[in-house]
């Protein structure tokens, strides 16, 4: 028994070595670059930049967002968000919306430059710059300590004809772009380098 722990405090040793702690904690990388759009209440239209966000299940969007942000506020009042994919062409408008508050900043949107138009489908702004769209119905926001924040209903996604290779979206074509939590840089994804549900196959089927 006194050799094998000695064994085992060798090997975390070793394994130590190659290893460091570092201070970072927001680690997952790549996030995503969100830009989620309400109208506020005299119907102009706020934007925000936000990296804590992902699907909730096949039909379900879950935004990561606390109640102080005037974009939860306006989605409870309206029932409707929309969420764009932001892209390596609009990476300043889109850092912009991340840096400034409608809380403080009441033409936060016109000093964008960018414009919109109201969705059919729900009740909140289309960015007309961002190639792809996902229109939502807002469904709740999860509040407290270990709360998710809004959920959403996908209710219509709409994408322009320059991203799409027949019905579907082609990456190569979007240039979106991830937050990299490291560093704060932004990247452009868009080279693919494998297949999902098939490429695994080349080992299942050992």
């Amino acid at each position: 028994m006194y050799k094998i722990i000695n064994f085992v405090k060798i090997v975390v040793l070793i394994r130590r070595n190659y290893e460091k702690s570092i201070s970072t904690t927001e680690v997952i990388f790549p996030m995503p670059v969100l830009m989620i759009a309400t109208y506020n209440e005299d119907d102009s239209v706020d934007v925000m930049n936000a990296a804590w966000g992902t699907m909730l299940e096949r039909d379900y969007i879950i935004l990561n967002l606390t109640e102080s942000h005037k974009t939860v506020k306006n989605i409870k009042q309206r029932k409707a968000f929309t969420v764009s994919l932001a892209d390596a062409k609009h990476v300043i408008e889109a850092d912009y919306f991340g840096m400034s508050s409608a809380n403080v900043d009441k033409d936060k949107f016109a000093k964008s430059g960018l414009t919109a138009v109201k969705s059919d489908a729900v009740d909140a702004p289309i960015i007309s710059e961002f190639p792809i769209c996902i229109e939502c119905e807002f469904v709740k926001h999860q509040g407290g300590q270990y709360g998710c924040g809004v959920i959403g209903k996908i209710i219509n996604v709409s994408a322009e004809e320059s991203v799409l290779n027949g019905d579907k979206v082609d990456i190569s074509l979007l240039d979106a772009i991830a937050f990299d939590p490291y560093t704060h840089g932004y990247y452009k994804i868009g080279e693919r380098v494998g297949n999902a549900f098939k490429d695994g196959l080349e080992i299942k089927n050992r």
